[in-house]
């Protein structure tokens, strides 16, 4: 389904707008840049951060990280638009999926044994497109990992809360269509989930405002979308990307906006908490 329904007026829609400073209380889940290693689970980093920096935004709990590793391994078949972990998946099949199944909590591969979230990433951090900083290798230097199993138990032992227990619902989803609407969407409710189709020129994206230039098509990619401005002349969207922070402008990256650059407007999803 769709969503249109808005209290915001299109006179009401600001030149800029950043879900970060917005609701402040939870830049540290709406900020974070995450890392999907070398698997193509960019859907589930896409959907499973929008729906945690919503829930957040609904909630004002900036601390619940929900588990991309929930989402890749158990995101499947039908409910999940038939979504195949490491080799690619739909955000639109995930958010069906948190309104079916739920998703539990856990965070990245640095906090593995730390015991505070059921299903922490058990993928290393790696170095996407860029030379690795200190202490990290180039993902192309990692095995492709193969989409983890899928449990019903948490990998974490020293997590108090059982898997069943932890599972955490959106109550609906839908798409939203249209630049005005997409930016309402964000003023009301927060992040959204967007995909795009990569080029070449994208990978080595360093900062400003992205058009595709130059390079070959090398596939989709999914991500999350956190507010949109203006940058010498030229409108952009803001997302974030999970190829961590060494990536892009601290992981974040900006794209032309109003022209469907790279399909960027054409397959938006999002819930309700």
């Amino acid at each position: 389904k769709e969503k249109t329904t808005f209290t915001i007026k299109d006179s009401e829609i600001p030149e800029s707008f950043d879900v970060r400073t917005a609701w402040p209380q939870c830049s540290a889940i709406t900020g974070r840049v995450r890392d999907q290693s070398d698997c193509g689970s960019c859907w589930a980093f896409g959907s499973t951060e929008a729906f945690n920096d919503r829930y957040c935004i609904a909630t004002g709990d900036a601390t619940t990280v929900f588990s991309a590793e929930d989402t890749a391994a158990c995101c499947t078949g039908a409910t999940c638009s038939f979504s195949k972990g490491c080799n690619g998946g739909q955000p639109a099949g995930a958010w069906n999926w948190f309104t079916k199944n739920g998703v539990v909590t856990g965070g990245d591969y640095a906090d593995i044994n730390k015991g505070t979230t059921c299903k922490p990433y058990s993928m290393k951090s790696c170095a996407h497109h860029v030379t690795p900083p200190p202490g990290m290798v180039a993902c192309d230097t990692l095995p492709e990992y193969s989409t983890p199993k899928c449990t019903s138990t948490c990998s974490e032992t020293a997590y108090s809360v059982s898997y069943t227990k932890d599972k955490h619902f959106a109550s609906d989803s839908y798409s939203v269509k249209g630049v005005s609407n997409m930016q309402k969407e964000l003023m009301e409710k927060g992040t959204i989930s967007v995909a795009l189709t990569v080029y070449e020129d994208f990978e080595t994206y360093t900062s400003g405002v992205y058009q595709h230039v130059t390079g070959k098509n090398l596939g989709g990619h999914a991500i999350k979308m956190i507010g949109w401005g203006v940058e010498n002349g030229t409108p952009y969207w803001l997302c974030v990307n999970s190829w961590n922070d060494s990536w892009g402008e601290k992981g974040t990256f900006k794209i032309l906006r109003g022209s469907n650059e790279c399909g960027i407007e054409g397959s938006v999803v999002a819930g309700t908490v």
